[in-house]
Order: C-alpha cells, then structure tokens, then sequence
C-alpha cells in the first residue's frame, strides 16, 4: 500500500469490501471445487437464485470471479487463485487469536 496514490486506495478498500460479506466469502469457498452456476450456488448457500446472483455481480465487478454464458446458463469461476492466499492468510491470522481468546479464557478459569 506504500506510495499508492488516493484512487488505488479507494480500490483496495472496494476489494476488501467485497470480501466483507460472509455469503460472498462462502461462493468463494464453493468455487475453490471449481466453476458453477446461479442455481448451484443458490443451493449450496442456502439462497435465492436472485441473492446469489447480486453477490456474483459485485465479486465480478472486482475481479474475483470471471462468467462464462453457455447457451443460457452462466457458469462462473475464480478469476485469480490468489485470492485463496489471501484468505488463508486472514483465516489463519484468525485462527490464531481465536485459541489465544481460549487460551486466556481458561486460564482465568483455572484461576476464578
């Protein structure tokens, strides 16, 4: 982020946005498998076909799913599997704080 001028601020913050949101994270998980349609992804997370579409539009609109029409489905994929990294990275950032949260519970158990 060092020496990135205002605007590519503003655009690293809208792509952090649209991680923002856990139905948007769990496409994202759902698509690590490989591509996918509306209706699939409805029904793996438990959602309208409409819901699912409006959230596929904004991950497409930044760049982290690309669609493909065939005939008239749409399929759509990660389009960087780097964005995987990414999530790994914070997931497990996550992970860490959350047994340090245990950790720090119990010992003040022990001592209660």
């Amino acid at each position: 982020m060092e020496n990135l001028p205002p605007d590519a601020l503003l655009e690293v913050a809208a792509y952090f946005q649209a991680l923002s949101e856990p139905t948007r994270l769990r496409i994202l998980n759902f698509l690590r498998d490989g591509e996918r349609n509306v209706g699939e992804l409805a029904q793996l997370c438990g959602s309208t076909a409409a819901n699912v579409s409006r959230h596929l539009a904004l991950l497409t609109k930044h760049g982290l799913v690309e669609r493909d029409s065939r005939g008239t489905s749409v399929y759509y994929c990660i389009a960087d599997d780097s964005i995987y990294a990414l999530c790994d990275l914070v997931c497990g950032n996550i992970s860490r704080q959350m047994e340090q949260i245990t950790k720090r519970r119990k010992a003040f158990a022990r001592v209660a």
